[in-house]
């Protein structure tokens, strides 16, 4: 079962790319510039392309690396928390003596050993993944499928089928088990029914790879790349598009127990279920005629078939804890051909980022002591309360919305809840079982440990301590469940917050990143769910249709932009995040607009006035060059939009940027007042 949080991330979990931080946290150290003048372009104009006014010179400075198929600011963080800081900490302790056996600093020293140990994950080759593959081989029905790939679930295993679970939309303080649409290798439906020549690429290298694995694992199969694409092509067609799974409500169909297994007659849901230990009297259904459809699907495709997909669905899910032959192809398929991404990372890099994927809050425990000071946690508390006031601000002088949505929508603002740097209290992870000479088994244990924790939550009342995010996550998010906005400790750092920048390049770069979180509670999905976090309508008719109206404005100006030729972004998918986005800089330059108030005016810095260097600050959050592969992908499965267009997307919508730059009507970062897009 994968435990997936309706929660709203200012960048897509899993994509963050890397980059080298030139800053140290030592002390002593040369402070970072609140903002490096060598990022300035002069060949472009700020009011005709602010993107390559304000970062052209970085980017010609710095090209994508090999290894990554992104570049920017968030990636730069990123490889500093993993690749400096949290590389520190796993090598100390990996020189630590007499380790307990079941303690954090034993399971994180034995896993980083047993991902290093080639020479054994080389010898056994596939033997681990046998008792699975003889499982599978084994089935001769259905249900036998049924029960076989609810076992493989339990691993983190896609199949046709998905379970996770959350707190009930509709009752917020109790966590429900959802079922989900699931199984498709390239992610995304769109994959399958594109027919643009980048596309019709990607699945003929499709096809080639999973050839290639099954050659590699030896299995015998005629065509298996053909027989995977064709059948995960079929189930494709049945699925919701990722724009229509933003709706909450067309999303939301709870029934009983019993009626949900009689949707599957053919393929044994209860039998799927009870290996994976769920219990439940009901269940929250994504899409009803999936569940039928797929069941007709399943009972038409020959079992030979459903038999391949699911060893290729083993094969792919391990691909990266097995020799170097499947490691390789799966990294030159799924991060080259998809991304255009070059090279891998070096084994110690990767060995980093696999231990902190598997045991981040533990890593997250001893990151958080070191790197962030309390003072920290206290400043940015502050920062968001400035926030919550200039909202409410905002809120009071809304022209489109009654008063009686206005009070409400102030509730819900005022019930806000906030964390920051790391968890109040720490889960005890003692229970896996950790050795330094079986990768694969100890990927497996903590699968299982994840599975067994997430099931035990059915029923029971939500955790509102608990993070989604580790604490040297480079992120943030909002969880409309919860009514709340989570800034981890690996994003309060620079360029984000700067604790020695001018107050300008901060409220440009980490205050306007507060307001994005901030705003989710009021962007298109966010807005469905009232103070307490249930799916609520709050609004009257007519504010809602004026709403509407408003983002499906800004729904159509973002479809109009081409990221690649042929590729225009998705406005319907993006909303959310550009909705947060123009929010985020308008609430944030009004905090400092009133922050301000009564002072002197600040005084130029680089030639700049503080108008200016807010927007610079917003722009160098987002510096970032980004091959074309992955450009494609993003825009097909992303609902972010790329890193140029949320720099360059909702400034036309600011008179607040045209003034500062003195724009003029021939501009073309410059939209009539009647085009202009004003939600909040």
């Amino acid at each position: 079962m994968r435990l997936v949080k309706l929660s709203y991330s200012l960048v897509a979990l899993g994509l963050i790319t890397t980059a080298c931080n030139k800053g140290k946290e030592e002390s002593g150290v040369a402070k970072v510039p609140g903002y490096d003048v060598s990022s300035l372009d002069s060949a472009f104009k700020a009011c005709d392309d602010f993107d390559g006014f304000a970062n052209g010179g970085w980017k010609k400075n710095n090209p994508i690396p090999g290894t990554e198929s992104r570049w920017g600011a968030f990636g730069i963080l990123d490889k500093e928390n993993k690749e400096v800081r949290l590389k520190g900490i796993i090598e100390e302790i990996s020189n630590q003596k007499d380790r307990k056996n079941g303690s954090e600093e034993q399971q994180i020293a034995d896993y980083y050993q047993s991902f290093l140990d080639t020479t054994t994950i080389e010898k056994r080759n596939i033997e681990p993944l046998k008792p699975y593959l003889d499982k599978i081989e084994a089935v001769q029905s259905l249900n036998d499928l049924a029960s076989v790939t609810g076992e493989l679930q339990k691993l983190g295993v896609s199949t046709v089928f998905g379970f996770y679970v959350d707190g009930d939309l509709k009752n917020s303080k109790v966590n429900a088990l959802y079922q989900a649409q699931d199984g498709l290798s390239l992610g995304e439906k769109s994959y399958y029914e594109r027919t643009d020549s980048s596309t019709v690429n990607v699945r003929n290298e499709f096809v080639k790879h999973v050839d290639k694995m099954f050659g590699l694992a030896n299995f015998k199969d005629v065509a298996p790349g053909k027989t995977v694409l064709d059948f995960e092509t079929k189930l494709a067609k049945l699925q919701l598009s990722n724009v229509e799974l933003r709706d909450p409500v067309k999303t939301y169909n709870k029934t009983s127990y019993k009626d949900f297994k009689a949707l599957s007659p053919d393929f044994d849901l209860d039998a799927f279920a009870a290996k994976q230990d769920i219990k439940a009297d009901t269940v929250i259904l994504q899409n009803i005629p999936y569940i039928v459809n797929t069941n007709k699907l399943l009972k038409a495709t020959p079992l030979a078939t459903l038999k391949l997909y699911t060893r290729w669905q083993v094969l792919s899910n391990f691909a990266g804890f097995l020799p170097k032959g499947f490691d390789a192809e799966d990294f030159r398929f799924f991060s080259g051909v998809m991304r255009g991404t070059k090279q891998q990372r070096t084994r110690t890099e990767r060995a980093i980022r696999s231990t902190d994927g598997l045991l981040g809050m533990p890593l997250g425990k001893l990151f958080s002591k070191k790197y962030f000071p309390e003072e920290d946690k206290k400043k940015v508390s502050e920062m968001i309360e400035n926030v919550r006031t200039v909202y409410g601000e905002r809120i009071d002088n809304l022209t489109w919305m009654s008063d009686s949505t206005k009070a409400r929508a102030h509730k819900k603002l005022k019930a806000f809840t906030y964390k920051i740097g790391y968890p109040d209290k720490w889960k005890d992870y003692s229970s896996i079982k950790i050795e330094k000479d079986k990768l694969f088994e100890n990927v497996v244990a903590a699968s299982l440990f994840q599975h067994e924790e997430t099931v035990k939550k059915i029923g029971k009342s939500v955790d509102k301590s608990e993070w989604h995010m580790t604490p040297q996550t480079v992120n943030a998010y909002y969880n409309p469940l919860n009514n709340e906005v989570v800034f981890p400790a690996g994003i309060l750092q620079p360029p984000f917050y700067n604790r020695d920048a001018d107050d300008a390049i901060n409220y440009g770069g980490i205050i306007a990143v507060i307001g994005h979180e901030f705003t989710h509670g009021f962007d298109d999905q966010g807005s469905q769910f009232d103070e307490e976090g249930n799916l609520k309508n709050w609004w009257t008719a007519s504010d809602r249709t004026n709403f509407d109206k408003l983002t499906k404005r800004y729904i159509d100006y973002f479809s109009g932009i081409e990221a690649l030729p042929g590729f225009k972004i998705n406005g319907a998918l993006t909303i959310g995040e550009n909705v947060a986005d123009l929010g985020g800089l308008t609430l944030a330059y009004y905090a400092l607009e009133k922050s301000l108030k009564g002072k002197p005016e600040p005084a130029l810095i680089d030639g700049f006035n503080w108008k200016q260097r807010f927007f610079l600050g917003w722009a160098q959050v987002w510096h970032m060059n980004t091959t074309d592969e992955a450009l494609r992908n993003q825009v097909q499965t992303d609902p972010h939009s790329p890193a140029r267009t949320r720099i360059n997307g909702p400034l036309p919508h600011l008179k607040e940027f045209q003034n500062a730059w003195n724009c003029g009507a021939g501009n073309k970062m410059v939209l009539p007042e009647a085009s202009r897009v004003v939600i909040w």
